[in-house]
């Protein structure tokens, strides 16, 4: 086929059209059309999708397509020789992942793909019945990354590698981490917070400057990177991003599509990741759990844990991390407010992301201890959150976990039609000890039975060995909003001691022997009475991690000192059954304190002895780091990143971020050089924190790693 033009023959062959002259071929333009037969889109498509292209895309590439003047021309013969030769597809992954330069403009793909038919149709495809459906893969991009200027071949290359020289994580590897990587949520399974680095000290941390900085896609952040083999892995909002450790570069970005609802919203805010083998795990704020190759960034699996509706709403939320153990990726769900019969404990194949088990944290009747809430049924019991990462013992091959409160206490409180054989609420506030191979629950503690307040028994669960009567004993210790700080045997559960922060006043007495609370009955919940209950409901604690130096036994641990006025509205049987919250709290100081709200407290676990205690103004929004250069590193609601003496509590360094730092710092080596990151800004805690100091601004949004180092000698 053949047709003219005052200068060219033009002939179309093989896909391709030809400009013939007396010079020969003038030009040679693939044919963006002929080679995509497979691309369909409706009129209604191209509409919504201009509609969006004006709003998100015209200033740069011109109202027309091709006339602006910062971008490339996105319709002609130059826009059709660069993307001719690829799929649909990959034209799609690229605007998605990289548009606007700028950052994300918080669309989803189906906007998106809308700009692409948008594009198609302005470049001659004509519409049909059916809609453009792409896809992303990344794998298709080709022809873009073609690039024969040599700078950006020699920085390809450097990028490459540094990814090549990635090993694979081994079983052994998790059980002893290498002292420079940081690999699982706390550093090991045992999540001491602790790192043997030690070339950062008491000695010369006053110099520690700013190694580099990058800003991360908003979220409302709680995470925490992974590093190995100097590489840096960090989740935040939809994207994760494998970068340098040692120059911020970015290696590879994974950037995942969130529905409408959940972009840049709450429930994107990942406690952790997991890394094994050559794949990173990772939850999304839709539900799924996710693999990538941790060389490049390519998606591997995606599992729906849990499916999100039209408005991007799921069930429960993944806020917390994966552990990956004995072959399986693990990692519990939490509120579920609305969702009777409570969250559960899901473990996913490391190889092919297929489920293997499924706990649930409530007991269902006709369970053993299934009969433990008042006898009401399944449907109306809700709760046992799980929003932190577990914890792993491979020499007896358990995982542990701990879990939330209720929330409708009307289901605890009130008489059901039935009378069951009691009112313990199994398996809320307790710590959980499960067979990673097949989901069994081997034994469980209960360290709050019947909580009715909203104090929480979620937190790390902390691998330690202690002298207890004379003898190096294993345990896993845990404490709850309370600052209650309970030891239990790690293979039986059995308790053993118990160590109380004094922050609270529900509990007037824990049994020496068992472990279990006496709760006050004045504080018990009456209709419409409201009373001083301390700590607030976000806890003396919360998911903010303790440190533990195993040389030294001290437990660090960070503490917000406030009460709350609390009041109960009961409601009938349909609104319990509808779910909800009907216990309501109004933060405020401690009856006898002093304006002081931030504290960190370093104990003695062996002895219960409290060898120093760290008060400030500002709260505390971040984990705890120990290090074996006698530091502990915090931060707090003013946007002060903090190292004290471990030994003193005496503060040695301290820098202003641009936000507070939500997050858990990690520490870390590259070539003999040590490195503190922290991630900064968002912050559930931070908000509820800004109550007790309304004169302390907090920035929102702007989510940025930051990465300190001692400097070059």
């Amino acid at each position: 086929m053949s047709w003219r033009s005052p200068l060219c023959k033009f002939v179309l062959l093989s896909g391709a059209v030809l400009c013939l002259t007396g010079f020969g071929v003038l030009a040679q333009e693939p044919n963006f059309f002929a080679a995509k037969p497979e691309v369909s889109l409706t009129a209604e498509q191209a509409s919504r999708g201009k509609a969006v292209y004006d709003s998100n895309c015209s200033s740069c590439h011109g109202a027309n397509l091709d006339d602006g003047a910062f971008g490339p021309p996105l319709r002609g013969s130059a826009f059709r020789m660069h993307w001719g030769s690829q799929s649909a597809n990959a034209l799609f992954t690229y605007i998605a992942t990289k548009m606007p330069p700028a950052g994300s403009a918080g669309l989803n793909d189906r906007a998106y793909g809308d700009v692409e038919a948008y594009i198609l149709q302005a470049n001659g495809v004509v519409a049909g019945d059916k809609e453009f459906t792409p896809a992303r893969a990344q794998s298709e991009i080709t022809a873009r990354t073609t690039n024969k200027d040599a700078t950006y071949q020699s920085v390809m290359a450097a990028h490459q590698n540094v990814l090549a020289h990635l090993t694979p994580v081994t079983e052994g590897m998790l059980e002893q981490p290498p002292n420079g990587d940081w690999l699982v949520w706390r550093g090991s399974y045992q999540n001491l917070a602790f790192s043997p680095l030690k070339k950062i000290s008491t000695a010369n941390v006053h110099d520690l400057g700013i190694a580099w900085t990058i800003a991360l896609p908003v979220s409302g952040n709680e995470t925490t990177p992974l590093v190995h083999d100097g590489i840096l892995f960090v989740e935040s909002g939809a994207s994760i991003q494998a970068l340098n450790g040692a120059t911020g570069e970015v290696l590879w970005q994974y950037t995942r599509s969130l529905p409408e609802g959940l972009r840049n919203s709450q429930q994107s805010r990942m406690k952790n990741m997991a890394i094994f083998g050559d794949r990173l795990y990772a939850p999304t704020p839709d539900g799924h759990v996710i693999a990538l190759d941790t060389k490049s960034g390519k998606l591997v699996w995606d599992e729906a844990v849990m499916h999100a509706d039209e408005k991007g709403r799921t069930p429960f939320n993944m806020t917390g991390g994966p552990v990956v153990a004995k072959g399986k990726v693990i990692i519990g769900t939490s509120l579920g407010i609305n969702t009777g019969g409570g969250n559960f404990i899901v473990a996913l194949d490391a190889e092919t992301g297929k489920e293997a088990w499924r706990f649930n944290t409530v007991a269902k009747p006709g369970e053993p201890r299934g009969d433990s809430w008042n006898g009401a049924p399944f449907e109306q019991r809700f709760g046992g959150g799980v929003w932190t990462s577990g914890s792993y013992d491979p020499v007896r091959n358990l995982v542990y976990f701990g879990t939330g409160n209720t929330y409708d206490i009307g289901t605890l409180m009130l008489p059901q039609p039935r009378v069951g054989e009691s009112r313990d609420a199994l398996y809320t506030d307790s710590t959980l000890a499960l067979d990673p191979d097949t989901g069994k629950l081997v034994w469980h503690s209960q360290h709050m039975k019947r909580d009715v307040w909203d104090l929480d028994w979620v937190f790390e669960q902390s691998l330690l060995t202690l002298p207890v009567n004379g003898k190096p004993t294993e345990l896993v210790v845990t404490g709850g909003k309370t600052a209650i700080f309970d030891a239990m045997d790690r293979s039986t559960g059995k308790h053993v001691f118990s160590r109380d922060l004094g922050l609270q006043n529900i509990v007037t007495a824990i049994d020496p022997g068992t472990g279990e609370k006496t709760t006050n009955p004045a504080l018990e919940p009456e209709p419409g009475k409201t009373k001083l209950l301390c700590p607030d409901a976000n806890g003396a604690r919360n998911w903010l991690t303790t440190a533990f130096d195993p040389a030294s036994y001290i437990l660090y641990v960070p503490l917000v000192e406030d009460c709350t006025d609390y009041s109960w509205t009961p409601r009938n049987a349909a609104q319990i059954a509808a779910g909800g919250d009907d216990i309501h709290f109004a933060v405020r100081p401690r009856p006898d304190g002093d304006g002081k709200f931030g504290r960190i407290e370093a104990i003695n676990l062996a002895t219960g002895k409290v060898l120093w205690i760290h008060r400030q103004r500002a709260p505390l929004v971040s984990s705890l780091l120990a290090t074996g250069g006698g530091l502990v590193f915090v931060g707090a609601l003013d946007r002060f990143f903090s190292a004290y003496d471990a030994a003193t509590g005496k503060l040695l360094w301290q820098t202003q971020l641009n936000a507070a730092p939500n997050s858990s710092p990690v520490t870390y080596s590259v070539k003999g050089e040590q490195y503190v990151a922290v991630v900064a800004g968002g912050g559930f805690l931070s908000a509820a924190s800004s109550r007790l100091t309304p004169e302390i601004d907090n920035p929102a949004g702007g989510t940025t790693l930051w990465v300190f180092k001692l400097p070059a000698r």
